[in-house]
């Protein structure tokens, strides 16, 4: 081959040969270093979950709004990284001193991405949507208090409360309540349209959804640097891992695989985060079924589980021990986890007192989840320790756990991850799955609604933490962190999250 190639290019002039040489030569580098030099606008993040649909106010599973909250769709108004309600759709609003009107003034010029306008009458439209008789929004309760919505013009917006509601403009910033059109809301859960700063473009059930920048964005103070985004939905986490390191997928916000982040350390391009979360990992007792009804048989459960072992052999020793339906990142949390501490010989006594001196028989419905899995043999194994054999059932989330737990209460113990941000008031809430009746918590639980004065509201949740520490209606474990893997080059993804999200606004490739 070398004798040809010399033969061939004999033909030329030397002097041709070398400037043709030197060109290429020096064409190559610059070329690279042209393309280098451009920053990449193009992102592909992975999830775990696949959402069944993209509407978030019509169905309660969190990968929805991961998907398309501030995205795709947004609220009047936001919560931002640092869990803080923010102006959105509305540019602002006074609340009267009786705390049971509230006037928004609206934003103009804002459309939805097929050109729809937004304004008052839209506005009123979701919400009466979220809020009205057939209502399917998994939040429906947010809206409870609204009695009636006026729209004196198009930018504003006035809504009369029945009582004060002292969390409504918190609760106005989740997913469940983004402003959706009266045109599109229909289709939403498909093909969903919002005013956010991308637009939807594909939806690829198995694989992928992708998204692009919406260059009409109304918010023109943001700078949005990336392109398009797409979702890729990979349930494994060893796959979830190969994907990352050959670059098949730039991040994973929420790695599934705690017992793999060191498989990240010394990773030249990869880099991992450790944040907070709102994943509240709960054993829920059925608390109208024996011997669940008994305070002292939940107490003796609760004081026959050591915490830190539990988060050392589920997740790693990835987690923070908890005591109550309640995180450190929320408003008002106190440490209740020394109110039933680890103490076999107690829970042995506990027992004895409560007629069980032998232990007795139940079964556990967990989910299919990692976390659920290991969570539950760890925890049979600490049960038999006080005498309690747990037989573990496999129960396919969501779907079949939703029909028998959440919905039919057919259990008698089982665990899950709860993800909504300042949920606890779901132990007030009748019926719910726990079946927990406490006259004195739902009383604490309604005056939070009835006070907008965050230091009071900030007492009643402690008192409400206390009282659910003491009651364990549930067996409170541990808070999931929020385990990220993604290119050290992409910045503006949130460590945290105080709420469950894939926010894009912000995020870019480093030059």
């Amino acid at each position: 081959m070398p004798r040809t190639y010399l033969s061939q290019a004999a033909t030329l002039s030397r002097r041709t040969a070398l400037t043709l040489a030197l060109g290429t030569a020096l064409w190559l580098p610059l070329s690279a270093t042209v393309a280098e030099a451009a920053p990449k606008t193009a992102l592909t993040l992975g999830m775990a979950v696949e959402p069944a649909g993209l509407d978030p106010t019509i169905a309660a599973p969190v990968a929805i709004g991961q998907v398309t909250w501030q995205n795709v769709f947004e609220g009047l108004v936001k919560i931002d990284r640092e869990g803080k309600v923010k102006p959105q759709l509305a540019e602002s609003w006074e609340i009267s001193p009786d705390g049971k009107t509230y006037t928004f003034k609206l934003r103009k010029g804002v459309t939805f991405h097929d050109g729809e306008a937004f304004d008052s009458t839209v506005a009123k439209f979701a919400l009466d949507r979220a809020r009205g008789e057939s209502s399917v929004n998994p939040q429906k309760r947010f809206f409870a208090a609204i009695d009636s919505i006026e729209t004196p013009d198009a930018a504003t917006l006035v809504l009369k409360l029945k009582q004060p509601a002292g969390s409504l403009l918190y609760w106005l910033g989740w997913p469940a309540s983004v402003m959706v059109a009266p045109k599109s809301a229909e289709n939403n859960r498909t093909t969903p349209i919002g005013t956010g700063p991308f637009k939807f473009v594909a939806w690829a059930k198995g694989d992928k959804v992708e998204l692009q920048k919406n260059d009409a964005y109304w918010d023109k103070a943001v700078s949005v640097k990336l392109d398009k985004a797409t979702f890729r939905f990979v349930s494994d986490p060893q796959a979830q891992a190969a994907a990352l390191k050959s670059g098949d997928i730039d991040a994973f916000p929420e790695f599934g695989a705690p017992e793999l982040m060191t498989s990240f350390d010394g990773d030249a391009r990869l880099g991992t985060f450790v944040g907070n979360t709102e994943l509240k990992v709960v054993a829920g007792m059925n608390n109208a079924r024996k011997p669940f009804d008994d305070k002292r048989v939940r107490q003796a459960l609760m004081m026959a589980v050591d915490r830190g072992t539990v988060i050392e052999g589920a997740w790693s020793g990835f987690g923070t021990a908890i005591g109550s339906h309640y995180t450190p990142n929320d408003r008002g949390y106190i440490d209740t986890t020394g109110i039933h501490p680890f103490d076999i010989d107690k829970a042995k006594a506990l027992l004895a007192e409560a007629g069980y001196p032998d232990g007795f028989n139940f079964t556990i419905k967990a989910p299919q989840m990692a976390y659920a899995q290991r969570t539950s043999q760890i925890l049979q194994a600490m049960f038999a320790e006080i005498g309690v054999t747990m037989t573990i059932e496999t129960t396919e989330f969501p779907a079949k756990w939703v029909a028998d737990v959440l919905k039919g209460a057919d259990y008698d113990m089982t665990i899950v991850a709860h993800a909504e941000p300042m949920d606890i008031d779901i132990y007030a809430r009748d019926p719910y799955y726990f079946n927990y009746k406490n006259p004195t918590f739902n009383e604490v639980v309604a005056n939070v609604e009835k006070t907008a004065d965050a230091g009071e509201q900030e007492k009643l949740y402690g008192e409400a933490q206390k009282i659910l520490a003491e009651d364990v209606p549930a067996l409170y474990l541990f808070v999931m962190p929020k385990l990220g893997v993604w290119d050290k080059k992409v910045k503006g993804l949130w460590e945290n999250e105080p709420i469950p999200s894939n926010v894009l606004t912000d995020v870019h490739w480093e030059e």
